[in-house]
């Protein structure tokens, strides 16, 4: 059986297949429209996803769409007659489920299938048992609790569940208006960063800044008994004015959801274009730390409910990864499990999964351990180039020696990631042990702020070498501690909190990415690589000449492309470099 998991009309839409209960392909649309964060219909992910899998359209058995437009009608209604929204709100929602409504359409059309067919096959999967099961199905466990917090899906920001087998039992819920990711993204613009998806800079920015605003930001939301939380609306407009909100085709956005009874608080909010001071450090470091007590607090009620020691995790704030990294310290869970695209992308995965196993009551038999789910490419000819390697030795051995000796190497090998991290596929890499090499990354190839860490990625043997009370994360989405005497010895990708989101590589799921590493380690005793995504100011490179156009557009030394490498000469004119490719 074949189900086609799709989220669309939301932010970072996205597709996945799974076959008989093993995943097959997933990917972002974003990957194909080079547009960060793309909404709309994920139609290239679609037609990627079938590809990958050797499927016709009428082969698919099931769609299964990661939200639900009948879900939660009643408490809708009622709100809306309890609280009298703003005319701005409903028409913002209502022409969402529009949207939404028409999704069987747009399949078929995309599909060239009629809609009748797509109607009997298709199955609307609420937003938050597609987060939960995204996390759960997927999952090395057999029983675990399941948590799911985000901004909000089908009315809903919070979930708590759990899971047991085929099956999950949601235990609570809390509803719009109140969101720790409301919170976090409130904050988020108020301190300038008014993009979608901004909210990971504010994260790397909080470990500069000293908690000096936590009373302050404690009043824009109250902790109650059993996990649930509430919001001071007066703070927030969402839930009265609305907010002006894009999901069609291209870069979603989201308008302002403070008010100025913020700015009263805190004083006037930055500018996107104006300095970032110690206020706005401390502010950040602030709203990091509030943020952790609310997640702990429901992750602890959710303990009490379920009394599992095993916790899976998802939903948009499932991506902060200095929370992440404490859950073990802070809450009674011993193991967690997070999976790659744990936001909105990878509620096309869990739709998937849902159905195979909660609805149909499939037999559980997958589990996620790698995210190299996307697209590979046949190695492209690099005419005239003078590095072709025949044996897999000869290129990790020569790659290792570049980045040593201080070069910048793009590296773009077999299939793309699933989710937000570049994961030793479609990588940009760099030695760890240079104090300036952050700096050069930041300035000349990535053009981005220079607060915004890198990240280690470490032989999976190695990790408690170098990390203090760490586990396997073979995703990045966890931060720990560096060790104190290791600190001077990886400077590149230890943050200014001494801590970096780790990268644990195994020879089993990705052994080019580890034998280049162990050949990094032969060569300078540290098997430690700094790792980024490959792009620059855009979504993870796709194609090869999407890397050869990052590759010649910055500062990056060299490009290895399968068993083939490119050298940037310092004399080369950019179109001699280009007429290398064909």
């Amino acid at each position: 059986m074949n189900i086609l998991g799709i989220n669309a009309y939301h932010g970072d839409v996205s597709a996945a297949l799974v076959r008989d209960g093993e995943l097959v392909a997933a990917v972002e649309e974003e990957r194909f429209r080079r547009v960060k964060h793309w909404a709309g219909f994920p139609a290239e992910a679609i037609r990627s996803c079938l590809e990958m899998a050797g499927l016709k359209p009428e082969e698919v058995d099931r769609f299964a769409v990661s939200r639900d437009p009948k879900a939660h009608l009643w408490r809708k209604a009622l709100y809306a007659i309890r609280r009298r929204p703003g005319l701005g709100l409903l028409r913002d929602r209502a022409r969402n489920r529009s949207k939404i409504a028409s999704l069987p359409s747009e399949i078929a059309t995309s599909l060239s299938l009629s809609e009748a067919r797509v109607h009997e096959r298709l199955h609307w999967v609420e937003h938050h048992p597609a987060h939960l099961a995204s996390a759960f199905f997927v999952s090395p466990f057999e029983d675990a609790a399941v948590c799911a917090i985000d901004g909000f899906g089908d009315f809903v920001s919070t979930s708590f569940a759990m899971g047991r087998g085929s099956r999950l039992e949601v235990l609570d819920r809390v509803f719009f208006p109140h969101s720790l990711g409301l919170l976090y993204l409130a904050v988020t613009q108020y301190l300038g960063f008014p993009k979608y998806g901004d909210e990971y800079k504010v994260m790397g920015l909080a470990p500069y800044g000293k908690p000096d605003f936590v009373e302050e930001i404690r009043k824009l939301v109250a902790l109650a008994p059993g996990g649930r939380f509430s919001l001071t609306l007066p703070f927030f407009k969402h839930w009265s004015e609305g907010v002006s909100m894009t999901w069609d085709e291209g870069e979603p956005t989201i308008g302002p959801v403070f008010t100025d009874e913020l700015e009263r608080l805190l004083g006037p909010a930055r500018q996107p274009d104006e300095p970032i001071t110690t206020k706005h450090e401390a502010i950040a470091a602030s709203l990091q730390m509030v943020f952790e007590e609310g997640a702990f607090h429901v992750l602890n009620a959710l303990y009490e409910k379920t009394r599992s020691k095993r916790l899976c995790l998802a939903g948009g704030c499932a991506m902060n990864s200095v929370a992440n990294g404490k859950i073990r310290s802070r809450t009674p869970f011993e193991e967690v499990f997070i999976q790659p695209a744990s936001g909105d992308n990878g509620t096309a995965l869990g739709a998937a999964f849902y159905v195979w196993n909660h609805i149909l009551g499939k037999a559980r038999g997958f589990e996620m351990r790698h995210s190299y789910w996307g697209p590979s490419f046949d190695e492209p000819e690099l005419e005239g180039s003078p590095r072709r390697f025949e044996h897999t030795q000869d290129l990790v051995d020569w790659t290792a020696e570049q980045i040593a000796s201080g070069k910048v190497v793009g590296w773009f090998q077999g299939r793309m990631e699933w989710g937000a991290r570049a994961l030793g596929n479609r990588s940009i890499l760099a030695d760890p042990r240079r104090t300036d090499m952050r700096e050069i990354l930041n300035v000349k190839i990535k053009l981005r702020e220079k607060f915004r860490p890198f990240a280690p990625s470490i032989l999976e043997e190695r990790l408690d070498d170098f990390f203090e009370g760490a586990v396997k994360d073979p995703f990045m989405i966890q931060v720990y501690p560096v060790r104190a005497e290791k600190r001077s010895v990886i400077p590149a990708v230890t943050h200014v909190d001494g801590s970096g989101r780790l990268q644990t590589v195994s020879r089993e799921t990705n052994p080019l990415f580890w034998e280049l590493l162990r050949a990094f380690e032969k060569r300078t005793g540290v098997p430690v690589l700094l790792n980024t995504s490959f792009n620059e100011n855009e979504p993870i490179v796709h194609r090869p000449q999407e890397a050869l156009d990052c590759f010649l557009r910055t500062d990056m030394d060299v490009l290895v492309i399968g068993n083939r490498a490119l050298e940037k000469k310092a004399t080369t004119p950019k179109q001699e470099a280009m007429s290398a490719w064909t």
